[in-house]
């Protein structure tokens, strides 16, 4: 099967192209650059998701929005993808949030295309097994508890424990908008990322780290 993932660049979308990848499937990454704060797609340092794919081998397709199309653009996208790149089929590295779940089954709906969440409702053992294979930063973070010491962290797996155990407890995934991160090295990547540089910023409970510079490098 042809898939279309919808990639931002961080941990789950990178996850369930790994999936996808290890049941035979031929995928292509779909990159929505929305404007900050989005409800509904992940935004920062999604420009550097073309040097992941670079990384990965897998072509890459970017398209810019704003708030009040963003969903209307990931539809027409979409709908040229089915057309031009004979694409089969919609992935999505939804874990746990019903409001961007129900949205793509709707476009799939609009478009003819079944949609697959590879990581919908998986448990923290798995979250574990992912950080364990995989090289992932914390790039944003908006939550009581995730200082400036987590901007650009390296998610690890023995922080899954640390995020359940605080007070209020912090969803393992970060999938209620407490963080946002980005992947340098998975299985699947051909080479390496290293980041060079980061700007971080924080400001009474939320932060982000821009990647300013960054490199290709091989894998040892």
């Amino acid at each position: 099967m042809k898939t279309a993932i919808l990639f931002s660049g961080g941990k789950d979308s990178v996850y369930a192209t790994h999936l996808c990848l290890s049941w035979g499937w031929d995928v292509e990454w779909l990159t929505l650059h929305p404007q900050a704060d989005s409800m509904m797609f992940h935004h920062p340092n999604t420009k550097w998701c073309g040097l992941q794919a670079k990384a990965a081998g897998i072509r890459w397709h970017e398209v810019k929005t704003t708030h009040e199309k963003e969903l209307d653009d990931l539809e027409k996208y979409l709908s040229v993808m089915k057309k031009r790149d004979t694409i089969e089929g919609i992935v999505s590295g939804a874990v746990a949030s019903d409001y961007q779940k129900q949205r793509i089954e709707v476009i799939g709906e609009n478009v003819g295309l079944p949609t697959f969440c590879p990581l919908w409702h998986k448990k923290p053992a798995f979250l574990r097994e992912m950080l364990a294979q995989t090289e992932v930063y914390l790039v944003s973070v908006s939550a009581q508890g995730l200082g400036p010491e987590w901007l650009g962290k390296r998610f690890t797996p023995d922080d899954v424990g640390r995020l359940s155990a605080m007070s209020p407890a912090i969803h393992p995934f970060l999938e209620g908008g407490e963080g946002e991160t980005f992947v340098c090295d998975a299985p699947f990547f051909k080479k390496k990322i290293v980041i060079k540089k980061m700007e971080k910023k924080f400001k009474g409970m939320s932060g982000r780290a821009d990647i300013i510079e960054a490199v290709l490098a091989p894998k040892r």
